[in-house]
This record gives structure tokens, C-alpha cells and sequence, in this order.
């Protein structure tokens, strides 16, 4: 299935997210700060809200950085739903919710952070749902009672979270290509986390890629952290990124 011509015609910096997995507000705006010209978008997890806030949130947005706000909201779909209206308050660009938590959360998601964008005049953030996690293969699956292997199981998930009018999906890039195929909209969006450059180790990420062999799968955006934000030359590990995303992309 072909992307659409908006994502077709990304390059690779607006491609290119930076998970920002730190412990303090203030490492979390130096990274923005040196990388902010170099990267399409920087992702605020668990960590870094649980020490920062929402007010770095805020303060991130009205700065001009795109902000993927990462914590996965799983929860009963009103819970969930005016979460998710707050998050787009805080004006992200994207989010995500657990697509494990059904389409009945998934739809009153959607309607609740639409209907308010509308109504308050607010540009509605994408919003995506976690499938299975890139930490995860089919022995953690088969210990908690999901016999389908992963890539059936990130398949279906992934089409429940379409039906439900969701923008997109994390998904590993090994089921992005089926994603796009039996998704149903040309418009759905893969996010891939667990993006390693050739030279890097996997860490615990089990089912990893490189971003070319990720764009090339059909992944949309890529997360990257620790092999940009450990590096001892950040830039330059944001160019080798770069630099293969751009080769991939001419491919493509």
C-alpha cells in the first residue's frame, strides 16, 4: 500500500524522533536546545513526565518543538479519553494509548480529543496506538496467555486501533509492510521505536532495525534514543542517522 503523498514527502529530519529518556527538566531542554534545528521531533516517556510534568510539556510545545508524548494510556475509555483531551491542551504533537485496551477506549479517545480541537480552536494531535512493545517476542507473549505469534497479534491490534479511527500504530519495523497492507487507509502511520544504527548494540530491544532497513519496511518515524543522546557527539550521530534515512529514502 503507498503512502500517501504528506508522508511520501517528508524528509528525513521530520522523520527523525529523539527520545528524550532522561531524569530532569533540565537535561531534557539541553538535548532540545542542541538538537532542536537537527531532529524532526523529540518523545517525552514516563521517566522524564514523571520528574517534569506536564509544564515541561507545555513549555517544549510553545517553543516549536513537536512533542510525541509517550505514556501509553491504558485505562477505562473515559479515564483514557480525558487524558487524552489534556495532553492535546498541552499542545503535542502526537500521543499514544495501549491498543490492548479495545476499540470502545479507542473511539472515545478520538472523539473526545477531536470534538474539543474543534471546539477550542486547537490543532488535533496524531494519535497512535501501542501494539506490542519492541521489548517483547512471542516467549513474553506465550507467558501471559497470547498464543498468536507477534506479528499476528501487532496485525490485528493494529487494525482494531484503524477501525477506531486512530492516525497510526507503534509497531516494530519487521510488521510495518503487513501493517500497511491490512490496515485499510492509506493515511496510517507507522511509529517505530527500537531504531539502531549499524554501529550500535541492540540493548533491550529484541526486535530492532536499522532506519534503512526500517524505511524501507514502510515505517513512517523513527525513535531513536540512547544511540543519539549517549553519544559523545550528538550531532554527529544525528547525521549518521540522517545519512542513512536519506539513502533509504532515495530507494524508496
Amino acid at each position: 500500500m503507498p503512502a500517501p503523498q504528506e508522508q511520501r514527502d517528508l524528509d528525513a529530519k521530520s522523520r527523525l524522533i529523539v527520545a528524550l529518556d532522561v531524569d530532569s527538566a533540565s537535561k531534557a531542554r539541553s538535548l532540545m536546545d542542541e538538537l532542536g534545528s537537527s531532529v524532526g521531533a523529540f518523545k517525552i516517556g514516563l521517566q522524564l513526565f514523571t520528574s517534569a510534568g506536564p509544564v515541561l510539556v507545555r513549555s517544549a510545545a510553545e517553543a516549536g518543538h513537536r512533542i510525541f508524548l509517550d505514556l501509553k494510556f491504558h485505562d477505562i475509555p473515559n479515564t483514557v479519553a480525558m487524558a487524552a483531551v489534556e495532553a492535546a491542551k498541552l499542545g503535542v504533537w502526537m500521543f499514544n494509548v495501549h491498543a490492548l485496551g479495545g476499540g470502545e477506549m479507542m473511539k472515545r479517545t478520538f472523539f473526545e480529543v477531536a470534538e474539543t480541537c474543534e471546539r477550542e480552536n486547537l490543532s488535533r494531535p496524531k494519535i497512535i496506538a501501542v501494539t506490542i512493545l519492541t521489548s517483547s517476542d512471542a516467549n513474553d507473549l506465550n507467558r501471559i496467555g497470547i498464543e498468536q505469534d507477534v506479528e499476528s497479534t501487532v496485525a490485528n491490534l493494529a487494525r482494531l486501533a484503524a477501525r477506531s479511527g486512530l492516525d497510526g500504530v507503534v509497531a516494530s519495523a519487521r510488521e510495518a509492510e503487513r501493517i500497511k497492507r491490512d490496515a485499510g487507509t492509506q493515511d496510517f502511520i507507522v511509529v517505530t521505536p527500537g531504531i539502531r544504527p549499524t554501529s550500535a548494540t541492540s540493548d533491550d530491544q529484541k526486535r530492532v532495525m536499522t532506519p534503512t532497513d526500517a524505511l524501507r519496511s514502510g515505517s513512517d518515524y523513527l525513535v531513536v534514543g540512547r544511540p543519539i543522546t549517549d553519544s559523545k557527539d550528538r550531532l554527529n550521530a544525528v547525521d549518521a542517522i540522517l545519512g542513512e534515512m536519506n539513502a533509504a529514502l532515495e530507494i524508496n
